[in-house]
């Protein structure tokens, strides 16, 4: 089902982006390089999945109901190869590819391309000015190379876990592959970086993205904080541990508004709105060190106005006071909200299996070269023999 998305759209296999004269080799599996490569691929660089027979990248097999979803949405304006890397022809094709690129992408675990007999020596022969993407869990250096690093165990020891959750339950992991869509995020602007680089003095290098410091980077103040203070921050659930007031808070109906006062003006507006002016003047709430501290009050004192009306009611209310106020939604609820629709943060694409597929629209919007959408994921190898017939033929034609 599609809900009621409104914001169909469609693929123009001639769409020309700020990227089109950029070819990249994405030789990577499951989300980290696709999520890097699904950012290139939708400003108009040539997105070559190189795959493995019959298995292909890993983000296939990850199903919903039967249906590639995962790879169906960041497979999208990808073409697909598929190499047999241990075999010496599929290796030369491979070579082939390399000198006509700009990056490659990879993310077995470090020292894997170099037992292939294709490190970034070797590659730096054949290409001087590709610019090398190694994604792994924990880096090219370090104390953990050669380790398997899934986001799952950098999202645990990175701290970020510890800090996830509720005061009275076990550390929680999120619902989601976090830290390897943060390195891919991260990931793009380093190739990007790099490329720039090598644009201007024809020297590539190599970029090397660990999963581990992307996801830190998020809470690196808490390093900070303990440095300064000696305290190691614990669960608050929806609670924050540096502004008051900040949660969930229950409505009548069963629904839920989010509300954040994190401005000193703003805390004030929203005692102003609950009709508690004498909470401006109480030293548990007057500044915001004083909230913080007396945050569970506070909360009692807020989550009573709200549970007394509904979702609707209260957002009526908070947003006519001008209060940071918000509802908490399922997908089901945001698919066809009007803010989604009006901002066309969700677009439906054409997809055989399913019709039309609702996903996100190109991120981040460029006014004068923006993004745009080519292709639908590749079927498996449904480009091999396409790219390598005009790889033989460029090869033959100039030798």
């Amino acid at each position: 089902m599609t809900g009621g998305v409104t914001n169909l759209s469609t693929f123009n296999a001639t769409f020309s982006g700020p990227l089109d004269d950029v070819r990249v080799l994405d030789l990577s599996r499951l989300v980290a390089g696709n999520m890097l490569s699904a950012y290139l691929a939708d400003f108009g660089a040539d997105v070559i999945k190189i795959e493995r027979p019959d298995k292909g990248d890993d983000l296939r097999h990850w199903r919903e109901n039967g249906h590639d979803i995962y790879w169906k949405v960041y497979g999208r304006n990808k073409r697909s190869v598929v190499l047999d890397l241990k075999s010496a022809e599929g290796l030369a094709d491979f070579k082939t590819l390399v000198a006509t690129s700009q990056i490659l992408i990879e993310n077995f675990v470090p020292g894997g391309i170099e037992k292939m007999g294709v490190g970034p020596d070797v590659l730096h022969d054949i290409n001087p000015a590709l610019v090398i993407v190694r994604v792994s869990g924990w880096g090219q250096t370090g104390s953990y190379r050669t380790k398997p690093g899934f986001g799952t165990l950098v999202e645990a020891m990175s701290g970020f876990a510890h800090l996830n959750g509720f005061p009275d339950k076990p550390p929680a992991l999120p619902p989601l592959a976090l830290a390897d869509m943060i390195a891919g995020i991260y990931g793009a602007a380093g190739v990007l970086t790099a490329l720039r680089v090598a644009e201007r003095t024809g020297q590539g290098q190599t970029v090397d993205l660990s999963l581990f410091e992307p996801i830190f980077s998020m809470i690196a103040s808490e390093a900070a904080k303990y440095q300064a203070t000696g305290e190691v921050s614990m669960r608050s659930g929806n609670q924050s541990s540096h502004t008051a007031p900040r949660n969930l808070y229950l409505c009548s109906d069963g629904k839920y508004v989010s509300m954040s006062g994190s401005m000193q003006s703003m805390a004030m507006r929203i005692f102003d709105t609950i009709n508690r002016q004498d909470l401006k003047t109480d030293p548990r709430f007057s500044d915001n060190d004083a909230r913080v501290k007396n945050r569970e009050a506070l909360d009692e004192i807020i989550g009573h106005f709200i549970g007394e009306r509904t979702q609707a009611e209260n957002l009526e209310i908070f947003e006519a006071a001008g209060v940071t106020v918000g509802p908490v939604f399922s997908v089901a609820d945001l698919i066809d909200h009007p803010y989604v629709t009006s901002r066309q943060a969700i677009v439906a694409l054409d997809d055989q299996e399913l019709g039309a597929l609702p996903m996100h629209n190109i991120i981040p919007r460029l006014d004068k070269t923006p993004g745009g959408f080519r292709r639908p994921a590749p079927k498996l190898g449904e480009h091999t023999d396409e790219i390598l017939r005009a790889l033989r033929e460029d090869k033959r034609q100039s030798g």
